[in-house]
């Protein structure tokens, strides 16, 4: 999914995280070759899940500055 949207002109600056439970190190590289705008482990439990959902919201929405 994230090449086919990487491959669209008008979805290019869309920011796309990453969220999974791998901590492979290739899987990562990977990710980031094909255009993630960033990387994040998926944490066990639901209250610890939530607080990155949250920190990603808040990160994407509250801090960074969209064109």
């Amino acid at each position: 999914v994230l090449a086919e949207i990487r491959q669209h002109q008008h979805l290019r600056t869309i920011p796309v995280v990453m969220l999974s439970s791998s901590t492979d190190p290739g899987d990562v590289a990977a990710s980031y070759d094909l255009g993630a705008s960033c990387y994040v482990n998926k944490p066990l439990g639901l209250a610890a899940f939530q607080a990155v959902v949250r920190a990603i919201d808040g990160f994407w929405f509250t801090v960074v500055r969209f064109r």
